[in-house]
């Protein structure tokens, strides 16, 4: 009898512990099929034309007296070939390089350590209404680089490594956060480094965001310049539509004080259409400047169609335009692997089904 009320304390204890603790699996597959028209057409499925393909797991543990402990590792899918090779991963196995963090979070707010989008690009992307992906991405965020070829000006990346984030509590809708990123390099602590901060604010239907960040270039880092840049940007939910809009601006040490420059704007608008309908509509102007050499712009404009199956499911259409200014000097593609027309343009059309779990 005294070993069975041990074994139901045991248990009982137990059930406490596992009841203050969870771990989430989750994901997305998405995959669109797209037809791109330039001076070499392209067709065929992409993975992410609503949302990135992804599988991921988080937890947290309840460490009492208002402390809490997180985790969240989340790898990327090219759910067209099954390959693991996006969100900065190297190969095609999987890699947890969307994000890789542990982290705690209380009243003080939250310090999270490893890999993760910075706070920066957070503040300020989340404007976009077609969410940093399909052929209607804003490329004023664009990874690394804006254009190609020999005009293409270094941005900063999205996603950094051994990072330290602090995030702030929410105070009357605002709300501050940072990032450190460690360079790792031997006997060169600025090399490769990073550091960030965006602020956001967030009350009823109006938000707004600004960020500031620096990256170096390095042994290991994928820049071959110093850049800095900042960002500004905002949204006003009138209930019938949503406006939003946003200007961002880099510049690139090259030598002698000499910069590339890229700066650009972004107006969006989102619409409800029924009770399960979205429509949405953006324009972006992108300018690049190469230290010495002429500016060269593009613009681009996109449409898009969003109608929810579920809550978990979706099927979805986007239009794009985008016209390279100067004789398509940018060198800005809709981002497939079809090539500019001599007039620097491209159209490209995806229609495409979203599932998440």
């Amino acid at each position: 009898m005294k070993k069975s009320l041990i074994a139901l304390a045991v248990l009982a204890a137990s059930g406490a512990a596992m009841a203050q603790s969870s771990v989430t699996v989750f994901g997305v597959v998405d995959e669109a099929v797209t037809y791109v028209n330039g001076a070499d057409n392209w067709n065929g499925i992409n993975s992410g034309g609503n949302a990135t393909s992804r599988i991921g797991f988080r937890g947290v543990e309840d460490l009492g007296g208002g402390l809490k402990a997180n985790f969240w590792l989340e790898a990327g899918i090219l759910a067209d070939s099954g390959s693991g090779q996006s969100g900065g991963a190297s190969g095609s196995g999987l890699e947890f390089k969307r994000r890789s963090t542990v982290g705690l979070e209380g009243g003080f707010g939250e310090v999270r350590l490893g890999r993760d989008l910075t706070e920066a690009y957070k503040a300020t992307s989340r404007y976009d209404v077609f969410g940093q992906v399909g052929l209607g991405v804003s490329r004023l965020w664009a990874d690394a680089n804006l254009g190609s070829g020999a005009n293409a000006v270094a941005l900063t990346n999205q996603r950094v490594s051994n990072m330290v984030t602090y995030v702030s509590p929410n105070i009357s809708g605002f709300k501050a956060a940072v990032n450190y990123g460690f360079g790792e390099v031997a006997g060169e602590n600025r090399d490769s480094r990073y550091v960030g901060a965006g602020l956001t604010y967030d009350n009823g239907p109006l938000s707004l965001g600004l960020s500031g960040e620096r990256s170096n270039r390095g042994a290991n880092s994928n820049l071959t310049r110093d850049v800095t840049a900042w960002a500004l940007g905002g949204s006003y939910d009138l209930g019938v539509v949503k406006l939003s809009a946003a200007y961002r601006d880099s510049k690139a040490k090259v030598v002698a004080g000499d910069k590339d420059k890229a700066k650009g704007y972004y107006f969006g608008l989102s619409a409800p259409v029924g009770a399960a309908g979205e429509v949405k509509a953006s324009y972006n102007r992108y300018e690049g400047e190469r230290a010495g050499a002429d500016k060269y712009k593009a613009d681009q404009f996109a449409l898009g169609y969003v109608h929810n199956l579920s809550k978990r499911t979706a099927v979805y259409g986007t239009y794009a335009y985008i016209k390279n200014k100067d004789d398509g000097a940018l060198g800005q593609t809709l981002g497939t692997a079809a090539t500019l027309k001599d007039n620097g343009s491209q159209h490209g059309l995806q229609v495409g089904i979203r599932h998440a779990f």
